[in-house]
């Protein structure tokens, strides 16, 4: 085993975990000005997660249809089901336009309309003159906008001489006795060394904990490590009751189908044919918000009118769009339903179901980037040298719901604002490395030696696998009271099981069974800030639909189950007390007046 005191250490101005798009926006900024940037990822950049996003980045440019950025606000806050923070709503809405010109500026491939400007199509919960109307919002390259964006990303840094470290996993958070973060350990897969990353500023980027449910449009990768990072760090975890389940994800293999294919005209049909989103949401039909349309298409399945042979799917019919526009427009669509379906969207319909997709909660920050812990009354306490962005993070811009298109965008507003802010803080600052603490990486050295020391006990993928069951069981599209208590005395007993997780491979070089078990680590952290805040939460909100407290759309007090009196709160986790508090919803914007709470109807 390694002694912490012959540890190879190297010295950063900052350190970016994760080299997906809000890492890599925040790196870009970082390099160009000048600032000695290390970047690490478990993947070759351009393989993160954000290369799996398809259908836009939502900003009011007004190209195909009149828009502003006060109707982009005033739909983000409406499909959060008002858990948003009004403040950092209005701050990201404002600064789309900008950061979505900047990435044309990159070069950036965006579709292009008849005059040169970028292409812009319709998606769920994005509306003209406040809910009337759906409005095209979403700027986007065909299918593959994240690809796109990932790729202009690392060719800037590449340019910018970002610093990136492939194929290393950031193990803990090193935190000195004053509370302030002053690097990372890192596992080098290569050669199964941990080494000490010093540094005056820590970023995290780590995107989702989607890999805690079975079936998730989540790349294997995701597995919550900046999560669990912060959790052991005791950082609490913010509003991770709220999981959005994709309306479309390919009925038994989970991979995404964009919410573009509706976007362009796609229609979601039960067994007779019906376009039954028109009986739900007269006006917004298949361009409801996610969450919304998700509970429509289980309650069709529920009634019995799914289709196939087990009634147990939905069919999304693109073929009267045609097989031009589809293989203009949709090409990634095309290609999936032949691979994971066997089927030609050009003629035939495709079988969808709801599938995990988007964490809305996370580690919670200020919309510089910088996490922030309670004490006593005071819930934004500056953790000095700590940021987080992306879907890792909590700025709560997503509330209870996230809009489609607004997570690229999250990307880049908050990974290019926490950018700045490191840049202007450690220019005024001027400071040298604050010293790291003798103990820095005994911590993580002790998880590794426990695991290499194990001669018995569980292999890591059945722990995980009884992870992703409990959750997919307990945490689900409608869930009720009785089964998310019982979710918490599962996930109470697995966490004790991954305590006892054996390692029957003690080899260093790429030790991806290493790997896994230490990811488990993470997922056990996010599944149980998961649980216990949803079991704790009575009332229906967003994507967090409790049957037990549903209520009727007309009961002023309970809009479709939702308790303002009570839950306009959000949750803190604290892994190690597994206990929950509260801090309250932000309902004052910036400059603008609030958008009060009322019933989301479409």
């Amino acid at each position: 085993m390694q002694v912490a005191s012959s540890l190879p250490t190297r010295k950063f101005d900052v350190v970016i975990v994760g080299a997906g798009g809000s890492g890599m926006r925040a790196s870009l900024q970082l390099a160009r000005a000048g600032l000695n940037v290390a970047v690490l990822s478990k993947v070759f950049p351009t393989r993160s997660h954000t290369v799996a996003a398809q259908g836009g980045i939502g900003a009011s440019l007004g190209n195909m249809s009149e828009d502003n950025w006060h109707f982009h606000f005033y739909d983000t806050v409406k499909g959060s089901d008002w858990l948003g923070d009004q403040d950092a709503i209005e701050f990201m809405c404002r600064e789309a336009p900008k950061v979505v010109y900047e990435l044309e500026h990159f070069g950036m491939p965006f579709d292009r309309n008849a005059d040169g400007t970028i292409y812009q199509r319709p998606f769920g919960g994005h509306t003209a003159n406040y809910g009337e109307k759906p409005v095209q919002r979403a700027c986007a390259a065909a299918d593959r906008t994240g690809h796109a964006m990932l790729h202009t990303l690392y060719q800037q840094n590449v340019k910018a001489r970002t610093q990136f470290f492939v194929e290393w996993m950031a193990l803990d958070l090193i935190r000195d006795a004053d509370g302030d973060c002053v690097g990372v350990t890192a596992l080098e897969m290569e050669t199964g060394d941990v080494h000490v990353l010093h540094a005056k500023t820590v970023l995290l980027a780590t995107g989702g904990a989607g890999r805690i449910y079975a079936a998730s449009t989540n790349a294997f990768i995701n597995t919550g490590d900046g999560l669990g990072m912060a959790a052991r760090s005791n950082i609490p975890l913010q509003d991770m009751e709220f999981w959005q389940f994709h309306p479309t994800g390919v009925a038994g293999a989970g991979v995404l189908l964009t919410e573009g294919c509706r976007g362009e005209g796609a229609i979601l049909r039960n067994i007779n044919g019906e376009r039954f989103m028109e009986r739900y949401a007269p006006t917004l039909k298949d361009l409801a918000p996610r969450d919304f349309v998700s509970r429509c298409m289980d309650q069709e399945i529920k009634e019995g009118r799914g289709c196939g042979p087990n009634k147990d799917y939905i069919q999304l019919d693109m073929t009267h769009l045609g097989g031009d526009t589809i293989l203009k427009r949709l090409p990634s669509v095309f290609e999936i339903g032949h691979n994971f379906a066997n089927v030609d969207i050009t003629k035939e319909p495709i079988p969808v179901v709801p599938t995990i997709h988007y964490q809305m909660g996370g580690i919670p920050t200020n919309i510089n980037g910088q996490v922030v812990v309670p004490k006593g009354d005071d819930y934004k306490i500056i953790v000095e040298g700590l940021y987080a962005v992306g879907e890792c993070s909590c700025v709560s811009v997503h509330g209870a719901n996230r809009l489609g298109t607004n997570s690229l965008l999250d990307l880049l507003v908050f990974g290019r604002a926490a950018g700045n802010h490191i840049v202007d803080r450690l220019a005024k600052e001027a400071k040298a490395h604050k010293p790291l603490p003798k103990n820095a990486a005994d911590f993580s050295l002790a998880r590794l030696a426990r695991l290499d020391a194990s001669q018995s006990g569980e292999y890591a993928q059945d722990v995980a696998n009884d992870i992703r069951n409990a959750m997919q069981q307990h945490a689900g599209v409608f869930r009720t009271q009785k089964t998310m208590d019982e979710g918490v005395v599962k996930i109470n007993a697995i966490r004790e099981r991954v305590k006892a997780i054996t390692l029957k491979d003690k080899s260093k070089v790429f030790n991806t069974a290493r790997v896994e078990a230490l990811e488990v680590d993470n997922l056990i952290e996010a599944a149980q800030a998961t649980m216990t805040s949803a079991a704790a939460r009575h009332e229906c909100r967003g994507a967090h639909t409790v049957k037990d407290y549903e209520r009727a759309a007309d009961d002023a007090d309970f809009p479709l189950g939702r308790n303002d009196k009570e839950w306009m709160k959000h949750t803190l986790w604290d892994s190690a007390t597994n206990g929950l508090s509260y801090k309250p919803v932000n309902l004052k914007p910036l400059t603008v007046e609030s958008v009060p709470p009322k019933v989301r109807t479409f």
